[in-house]
């Protein structure tokens, strides 16, 4: 069953707790700290946010399990507490209530209100980059923390060097760990976030300028309304996912939209043998075409026709049969009919390769014998796919993975994707496609 507890979305059933709990205590580092993926050194990121999940799960702070949870807290400790997690993480402990919003360098709703063509909209952002920012410029612009517990004031203590109400807020917005500083801002950049920090933010707050904030925040809920339902609720990933089924229930936890939200999160996670997994995308689609392509190569489609039958049904199933819904292109959507996706037809985001892959199966079974492998695809199928492969070539030649690219170059090179992209500090070539 499901709770809702301290502002967050937390899954509950039978074994889900302490599933949760092994499997990030199965994958603590030596030294006490956890990496950004199963076999990197320990950061701040991976290391805060592990252990504030698994004192919300209900591991102990004090003892736990052989020691761990204390070994954990002294890494972070030992290298600066959470003052020093990167922006990311210093939005997800502000949404939790163990970190300030003003620690928190500006993600304004109000880039949703420039003009289209400005190059820092976020319509012109990578997909990924824009589909984590509407999410958060909502809660950010609202400011939301979740209900102060006791758990919560005792985290408060246990994972800063200094008193957290003694803490200068203002001074940590750009603190970050040297294990997490991958992509390092300019100074001019520090300077603009200051400029919005100090000055557009306060003038934001205070009438009639809220006016323009609270058109902001709607037409930031109004894209996760339509992206979440493009998508049957799956999401382009889940990054985007928990995200956008926290701002919904920031919205409204009664509203239509929260509970679909948790109708689809069992396609996200199971039940490993070292505990509970979350998964950023199945690859069903993606196997499925690959796996059909082996056999074939292999001559072994006699052998396998049952197999190769079933694999047919599920990639004419799984082919996406009409674009998004709507005025798609007002939305900043490209088309996805004919397309194939990462995972299955629900999901929607045509791919590039996905698709290519998926159309090179089905070309291959459509010489094969029907009372072997099925019917054959429709030819129309066949071209709508061909006609979406095409319309994601780059004026280089290559092609893009999601969408056509909108954002220019040099948001890469000035790095000025970093005014709008909060995980800057961990990852790059965040704001435009390949």
């Amino acid at each position: 069953f499901w709770e809702c507890t301290s502002g967050t979305a937390a899954i509950r059933c039978p074994r889900s707790s302490g599933c949760s709990r092994s499997s990030s205590l199965f994958i603590q580092n030596e030294d006490g700290g956890w990496g950004l993926h199963i076999e990197g050194h320990s950061t701040m990121f991976g290391s805060i946010l592990n252990y504030v999940a698994l004192r919300l799960l209900g591991e102990d702070g004090e003892d736990g399990r052989n020691g761990q949870m204390a070994g954990a807290r002294k890494w972070i400790l030992d290298h600066g507490g959470a003052i020093a997690i990167p922006s990311w993480g210093k939005f997800w402990l502000s949404v939790l209530g163990v970190y300030e919003w003003d620690g928190c360098n500006p993600m304004p709703p109000e880039l949703w209100l420039l003009p289209k063509f400005f190059p820092i909209h976020p319509g012109m952002m990578c997909c990924y980059c824009r589909l984590v920012y509407m999410p958060m410029s909502y809660l950010y612009g609202k400011r939301f923390v979740g209900t102060i517990t006791g758990l919560v004031r005792s985290l408060r203590l246990e994972i800063y060097n200094e008193s957290y109400h003694e803490i200068n807020w203002n001074r940590t917005r750009n603190n970050c760990a040297k294990e997490d500083l991958y992509y390092p801002h300019p100074f001019i950049q520090d300077m603009l976030w200051g400029f919005l920090h100090y000055f557009v933010e306060p003038v934001l707050k205070r009438w009639p300028f809220s006016k323009l904030r609270d058109k902001a925040l709607g037409i930031a809920m109004e894209h996760v309304h339509y992206e979440d339902k493009s998508s049957r609720y799956i999401c382009i990933g889940n990054v985007e996912k928990v995200l956008c089924l926290l701002a919904c229930w920031v919205e409204d936890p009664n509203s239509d939209a929260y509970k679909s939200h948790l109708a689809r999160l069992p396609d996200s996670y199971w039940v490993a043998e070292d505990g509970m997994k979350i998964q950023a995308l199945g690859s069903q689609t993606w196997t499925a075409s690959l796996s059909i392509q082996a056999i074939l190569s292999a001559d072994l489609a006699e052998e396998y026709g049952p197999t190769l039958r079933k694999a047919h049904d599920f990639v004419k199933a799984s082919q996406v049969l009409d674009n998004p819904p709507g005025d798609f292109h007002k939305m900043y959507r490209h088309i996805c009919k004919g397309a194939w996706t990462f995972v299955t037809r629900d999901h929607g985001w045509q791919v590039s390769d996905c698709t290519a892959e998926g159309l090179k199966a089905a070309l291959l079974l459509s010489q094969m014998p029907p009372k072997l492998v099925g019917d054959e695809m429709e030819i129309e199928r066949l071209f709508d796919a061909v006609n979406v492969v095409l319309s994601l070539q780059s004026a280089n030649g290559g092609l893009s993975a999601w969408e056509p690219i909108r954002a220019q170059r040099w948001l890469e090179v000035r790095r000025m994707h970093i005014i709008s992209n909060p995980s800057s500090k961990s990852f790059q070539e965040a704001a435009s496609d390949a």
